[in-house]
């Protein structure tokens, strides 16, 4: 939840190869976006970022339409994901079915407790999370609907402690989420006064 929710360690090594500027190269490209309302994801979600941020255009979810990842340093240092509107029964990667480990598909009727499962499993399967630990679980609106906010801080195989914090709400059964994942050291709490702008900032286009 996009190398990248949003937040794969196999992603986050090939795009620790790459670097920003020049018009966008690298693992996916990167393109620049304004400090203006912004459509993310499936256009289904506006945000207000305060400055700008780079969109990269393939993501830690492996280019599914509902989510959308941006970075400020380059993916390896911090993200911030976007999942817009993913419906019941899809899931946040693109997997086979012979796949040995599974991510989660999300339900409906899945419980903050059971989304926040799913996004550890994100992180352990498919990002390589040797150790994952959840700080805080608790209610906070988002959308206009009853949400909740996830902490979390989480070591992978590269050695590199990260934090992440996940706002969302399941609304008309369909997963809103905005999640930052950064480097524990300075990069997460540089980045978190824009995250919460973004989250503040977010509204529904209907």
């Amino acid at each position: 939840m996009m190398r990248s929710l949003i937040l794969s360690a196999a992603a986050l090594s090939l795009c620790a190869c790459s670097s920003l500027g020049g018009g966008g190269f690298g693992y996916g490209g990167y393109s620049l976006i304004r400090a203006k309302e912004m459509r993310v994801g499936n256009h289904s979600v506006a945000v207000t970022p305060p400055r700008e941020w780079n969109k990269q255009s393939t993501t830690l979810f492996d280019d599914i339409s509902t989510v959308e990842d941006w970075t400020q340093n380059g993916p390896y240092l911090d993200t911030i994901s976007f999942v817009t509107g993913m419906k019941d029964g899809k899931a946040v990667v693109r997997q086979r079915n012979r796949d040995d480990r599974q991510v989660p598909k999300f339900r409906s009727n899945m419980t903050p407790p059971e989304i926040a499962a799913m996004i550890e499993s994100l992180f352990r399967v498919r990002g390589g999370t040797v150790d994952f630990k959840t700080t805080s679980l608790a209610p906070r609106p988002f959308l206009g609907a009853s949400g909740f906010q996830l902490d979390y801080e989480h070591l992978d195989s590269d050695e590199v402690r990260r934090r992440g914090r996940a706002v969302g709400a399941v609304i008309d059964g369909r997963l809103y989420l905005i999640l930052l994942d950064a480097a524990k050291s300075h990069y997460f709490s540089a980045s978190l006064p824009d995250f919460e702008a973004l989250v503040g900032s977010a509204h529904r286009i209907r």
